[in-house]
């Protein structure tokens, strides 16, 4: 209780983390990890909010992609932003 007899506020649940809205900076590069069920564009849809920016993630990754229909989990794509 405080001096005044308000109960203070419990937050002994609370867990760290943590989070930025800060801009990247210039040349800082995005990635995104596979997971299973993902296509490129779920992953546009999810990450731009457009589905149809698919490409844009394939010509980023287009080192480690050759197949736009093959990625697999785990694999660590670019995301360039837009």
């Amino acid at each position: 209780m405080t001096p005044s007899g308000e109960k203070k506020p419990d937050f002994s649940d609370v867990q760290g983390g943590s989070s930025s809205t800060a801009p990247r900076a210039p040349g800082a590069e995005r990635t995104y990890t596979v997971v299973a069920g993902d296509s490129l564009s779920k992953i546009a849809k999810k990450l731009y909010g457009d589905a149809n920016r698919w490409k844009t993630i394939f010509e980023a990754n287009q080192d480690v992609l050759k197949n736009p229909d093959l990625i697999h989990p785990g694999q660590k794509l670019r995301i360039p932003e837009v």
